[in-house]
């Protein structure tokens, strides 16, 4: 019986052996391409900033020209410009599937690591675990502010909870950074609003546990069990928009954001509207209350005044971002119904 069990096993290594010469071939093989692969993306990219590079010396060259052309001349070159531009234009969509060196940014974050998605289906991913991501903060912080505005009322608990906060901006500024790598267009106020958020987080971590603290600790759990609620309504948003676009198959996959929607996307974010400037409003109020505060006889603390020129200015850029966005595609669609 033992001699059995052996015979097997060695029959069992023996077929494993060849297995795995045939995954060393294929391994080979493999590396053989990969190494291809990079040879023809740097050819690719090569050719593609001479393309952009002569374009760019074509539209100088005609627009000095067309200075002093008219009639059928100028016909012309307004459609050469035309063309160029058309070709440009793809030659950025060859540029999507190709890796492109990180920002600064990213550079000095995460060095010279590429994070270039190069397919659309590896964008489409990405940005889904990035929504999902939000989702799972947004939970987790409006449990904790709950818990923290009914139940708990310990300084400690409050720090670990601001501390989550810095954490989450400070990825979600990391992650965005990659989304805008890939083609993403958001907006630069979209970012700076992250970057604001990290300070103010930041500065609610070390603001003391003094008078003016307890005071206004109360108003902010109440804003961070509403911002979470409204984070909530986002996602669910933004998933639909995603799923719309794979069934779709647009090409700019990655444009799904409050300032990038596109036009099938309007009628689902006029539902959200209403909530994302109730959020505003009450941004301008933390920043009314905490200006109040810092008159307070016993306010000693710089972060008063810090924090509510924070929210200030939370409440004027999200305010006036998303107000001109929502004029801009009410007249599109004003234009397009006429």
């Amino acid at each position: 019986m033992e001699n059995t069990g052996i015979t097997r096993v060695e029959e069992e290594f023996s077929n494993l052996g060849k297995e795995f010469h045939t995954l060393k071939e294929e391994h080979e093989i493999y590396l053989k391409k990969l190494e291809e692969l990079k040879s023809l993306q740097a050819r690719c990219m090569s050719k593609v900033n001479h393309q952009q590079k002569r374009y760019k010396l074509l539209l100088s060259a005609l627009n000095r020209k067309g200075l002093d052309l008219s009639g059928e001349d100028q016909v012309k070159v307004n459609e050469l410009k035309k063309n160029i531009q058309k070709n440009k234009s793809d030659c950025q969509e060859v540029t999507e599937s190709l890796p492109k060196p990180n920002s600064t940014f990213l550079s000095v974050i995460l060095g010279r690591v590429s994070v270039s998605l190069l397919t659309r289906a590896d964008r489409l991913s990405y940005k889904e675990e990035y929504e999902r991501f939000k989702l799972n903060l947004s939970l987790i912080t409006q449990i904790f502010a709950i818990l923290l505005y009914g139940f708990i009322e310990l300084r400690f608990i409050d720090a670990i909870f601001h501390f989550l906060l810095v954490w989450y901006y400070c990825t979600l500024v990391i992650r965005e950074s990659i989304l805008r790598h890939n083609g993403s267009r958001i907006k630069g106020w979209w970012v700076t609003h992250h970057y604001l958020s990290v300070v103010l987080s930041l500065t609610l971590l070390i603001w003391p546990d003094s008078v003016t603290y307890k005071l206004f600790r109360s108003q902010f759990m109440m804003f961070s069990m509403y911002m979470s609620f409204v984070q909530l309504l986002q996602y669910y948003y933004q998933s639909g928009c995603l799923y719309r676009l794979r069934a779709l198959g647009e090409k700019r996959d990655m444009d799904i954001t409050v300032e990038g929607f596109q036009r099938w996307m309007w009628r689902g974010l006029q539902f959200i509207l209403p909530f994302l400037y109730l959020t505003y409003i009450f941004q301008l109020y933390n920043a009314y209350k905490l200006f109040e505060l810092s008159r307070h006889p016993q306010c000693e603390e710089w972060m008063v005044g810090a924090a509510g020129t924070i929210f200030l200015l939370l409440f004027i850029g999200n305010f006036t971002t998303t107000s001109r966005v929502v004029l801009e595609k009410s007249r599109k669609a004003f234009v397009k119904n006429k």
